[in-house]
């Protein structure tokens, strides 16, 4: 990131200088540099995208450079330093803990940097390492949700605060017995187990596309990764910050106070949704490249096989099931609907499709969560048919699964009329009317 290219990196000015000994002198500015400088270790080794002299305009022509903070002498011990430095660090609403720098290349003779790999490939190169920055991103969400979570639960079974509603000659109670509250809870737990199941699910996808024995197979599973990825960076850091802001709620007047510690969740959780990519570049990304351009395809085949769960819960005599496969086959209509008119939408008039890709991210991240949270639901009641496991764990799982069907997967037609009738109000609006 530069001053004036944030997600935009066809700005990119840094500048690299091919040198006789086959190196290259930079000279430029980064900034929002995690970890740009610190001392855990005795050198940095930095990452930088920058222009070989002569090269193509836009993102055609970066290229990526290793440019160490200090020169490594031929025996592997340490040499001068070289010309990067860290000009300040940035003072931050979150993760206070990790140091945000920013850099300046080349003040004096030139920062010395290696070329990796081939010139003007360095965009290519980087996204390896972004594909796995968001998925790792996506569980800062799961994270932050989780920590939310516990600590808010552990509040609401300690604050002892007014009666419960409904019941008799009851006295003051922990706060953790009033419906709201409880509801504040279950959307907390259910929203973060459904990223968890989620986030797995895609790690998963992501071993067999490198491991598995057969091609036809590899390939399969990393059309599926590379749709996933966008929903699980932009739907599980979006959620994060949910969560977190829920976590304060519960905590009431006590949550925006510091010393509690449920604020720092909010505010740590903020950026999530920001680096590595926006939600907005996220839902931009799944539209686009993973649904428009490929008409849908890989998209079509996932929903195919989220169909075959409610086809199992129809079978089974539990009420709650049946009302989970129910949700989820609506909630699937919704999304085979919306990919389908993304597919027809997006060669035309990709600028409708944009104007509520965020939607689309969040139907696909509700159903798919859904979906998780239903298979997780059918595999428990067969273990308590069975005997077998810890019952309130598992009679859990299956609560929990109902309750994001009857109040988060109950979103769905309300996202898929935005996202299908919602652009109009959008691209009609002129910049002077804002």
């Amino acid at each position: 990131t530069e001053p004036q290219a944030g997600s935009d990196l066809s700005m990119v000015r840094t500048k690299a200088t091919p040198q006789p000994d086959g190196t290259y002198r930079l000279k430029g500015q980064k900034i929002f540099i995690t970890y740009g400088e610190h001392d855990y270790t005795e050198n940095i080794i930095h990452l930088v995208l920058a222009r070989i002299d002569g090269a193509p305009e836009g993102v055609k022509g970066i290229s990526l450079l290793a440019v160490p903070k200090f020169h490594v002498n031929a025996d592997g011990s340490l040499g001068a330093r070289n010309d990067v430095k860290c000009v300040s660090i940035e003072h931050k609403l979150g993760i206070h803990a990790s140091p945000t720098a920013v850099m300046a290349y080349g003040e004096k003779e030139g920062a010395t940097g290696y070329l990796i790999g081939e010139p003007h490939r360095g965009l290519e190169y980087m996204f390896i390492m972004m594909n796995a920055a968001r998925l790792s991103v996506g569980l800062e969400g799961v994270a932050v949700a989780e920590r939310a979570y516990q600590r808010a639960l552990s509040w609401s079974r300690e604050r002892m605060q007014g009666k419960p509603v409904g019941v008799q000659g009851a006295k003051t109670s922990p706060i953790i017995q009033h419906p709201d509250v409880k509801r504040m809870l279950l959307t907390m737990k259910s929203t973060t187990e459904a990223m968890r199941a989620l986030a797995y699910w895609t790690s998963a996808l992501l071993d067999r596309a490198r491991k598995h024995p057969d091609d036809t197979e590899r390939r399969r599973c990393q059309a599926m990764v590379d749709l996933l990825i966008p929903v699980v960076k932009g739907w599980s850091t979006e959620m994060g910050i949910e969560v977190a802001s829920l976590g304060i709620q519960v905590h009431g007047g006590m949550g925006f106070i510091e010393e509690t510690g449920a604020a720092q969740h909010l505010r740590d959780a903020r950026i999530t949704t920001i680096y590595e990519g926006t939600t907005g570049i996220q839902a931009n990304d799944l539209v686009g490249r993973k649904m428009g351009r490929e008409e849908g395809r890989t998209a079509m085949a996932l929903i195919a096989e989220i169909e075959k769960v409610p086809v199992e819960l129809a079978r089974a005599s539990d009420a709650n099931l049946k009302a989970i496969g129910e949700s989820l086959t609506a909630a699937v209509e919704r999304l085979r609907e919306t990919v389908q008119w993304v597919s027809k939408t997006y060669p035309s008039n990709p600028a409708a499709v944009a104007a509520g890709s965020v939607y689309v991210l969040k139907l696909m991240g509700i159903t798919l969560g859904g979906w998780m949270l239903a298979r997780g639901a059918g595999i428990a009641a067969r273990q308590l048919a069975k005997g077998e496991g810890e019952a309130d764990f598992l009679k859990g799982k299956i609560l929990t699964a109902r309750f994001f069907a009857d109040h988060v997967m109950a979103q769905a037609p309300a996202l898929s009329a935005a996202i299908t009738r919602g652009a109009e109000s959008v691209l009609a609006v002129e910049e002077a009317q804002l």
